[in-house]
């Protein structure tokens, strides 16, 4: 009798689940939503559980990129990592779980999020169909993006794929459009490491930077450095960027963004951020009627007292907003010979340099740079 009613009742179930269908993100009229059956078998339920979240995540991620695309046929996988992709998620919701001691199975429907998700297309080159009348229009519309590269100076170290990098925490989360420009903030995965790194950003890498632009779809590059304001300034950061059009240099544009009483530091990025992406917008007024167009190159002997010192030199000039390329011709334990490529005249290069502690002097023939007596070793 009780073989009988076990029976009766897992026949009713299955009749229930061929009459009651998995709810479809196109029956919802949300093209960012999708619904996957998950299957999955570990050590034990809570890891086969796990597993099966992450792969279900990554499905549907899949199904909503190819929805959005207009077919299978227009688009490609994404090369996101795990957490990358479940950072896309905005939530989920489970039916039908069912499981035993190593196995779980279940029906998820994964909400993801519209603007994130638009910007992980865009990044990996795939388009939005413009006759899904159920797609909502990606965060960024318009021409191609402006690829943003955020570089976060800690010290003597500039962090820009590295974690944490709270700078380019603070552009990934902020949304992809300024003043009618599009922002794309790369997720950093293998190709864009093998791409280009922090040092190669900072000083101009031409080849480097085409590489970056051309693997975004992209013709303008922005690398945007920022610095904690040090010494015994008012708290907060100093901001460059520069811009590269075909890997090279454009123009460039600094601001300096003073810490609120009480501002927590996430607060202070994104507002930077937002003034960035502003002054981007406003088509770079401020640093074209500061800079002017000249350019020039200047060979510099700087006194330096080993490898760590001429690092630490390297990474201050990298911050001067008028310094666009540094070339280094030769490197001693007591002295560093470089060629430095800046925007101005030379007299706007010696107050930048200035600012940060620099004093440049001579040029009869040789110009000498050294710290200024107050920030010397």
């Amino acid at each position: 009798m009780t073989s009988t009613l076990r029976s009766r009742g897992l026949l009713a179930v299955a009749l229930l689940l061929l009459v009651v269908p998995l709810r479809q993100a196109s029956a919802q009229g949300d093209s960012y939503t999708a619904t996957v059956t998950v299957d999955a078998t570990a050590d034990t339920v809570a890891k086969a559980r796990d597993v099966a979240r992450v792969d279900g995540a990554r499905r549907a991620l899949n199904t909503v990129v190819e929805k959005l695309a207009g077919g299978p046929d227009k688009t490609k996988p994404l090369k996101l990592s795990d957490n990358q992709v479940t950072d896309l998620v905005a939530s989920f919701e489970v039916a039908n779980e069912k499981m035993t001691a190593v196995r779980y199975v279940a029906d998820y429907t994964y909400h993801f999020k519209p603007a994130e998700v638009a910007k992980a297309m865009q990044s990996a080159g795939i388009g939005i169909a413009a006759n899904d009348a159920n797609s909502p229009a990606p965060a960024s519309t318009g021409g191609k993006p402006v690829v943003v590269l955020p570089i976060y100076q800690d010290g003597g170290t500039a962090l820009l794929w590295d974690d944490p990098n709270p700078w380019r925490d603070a552009w990934s989360q902020r949304p992809t459009t300024g003043g009618g420009t599009n922002l794309l903030v790369p997720f950093g995965d293998v190709s864009d490491l093998a791409a280009i790194d922090a040092d190669k950003a900072r000083t101009g890498d031409s080849a480097a930077l085409t590489a970056m632009a051309k693997k975004e779809g992209a013709d303008d590059i922005l690398v945007v450095v920022a610095a904690r304001r040090a010494g015994g300034d008012k708290p907060g950061l100093n901001v460059t960027a520069r811009r590269y059009r075909a890997g090279q240099f454009v123009d460039v544009h600094s601001d300096s963004i003073d810490a609120n009483p009480g501002e927590a530091d996430a607060d202070l990025f994104r507002r930077a951020t937002d003034t960035i992406a502003a002054d981007i917008g406003n088509g770079w007024k401020n640093a074209k009627a500061t800079l002017g167009d000249q350019q020039g190159s200047l060979e510099v002997v700087a006194t330096i007292t080993g490898l760590d010192d001429w690092v630490k030199l390297r990474d201050s000039l990298a911050t001067v907003p008028s310094v666009r390329k540094i070339d280094l011709k030769s490197l001693s334990r007591q002295e560093a010979t470089l060629n430095i490529q800046y925007i101005g005249s030379v007299d706007q290069l010696k107050a930048s340099l200035a600012a940060t502690k620099l004093d440049l002097q001579g040029g009869d023939p040789v110009w000498r740079l050294a710290r200024s007596a107050t920030d010397k070793p």
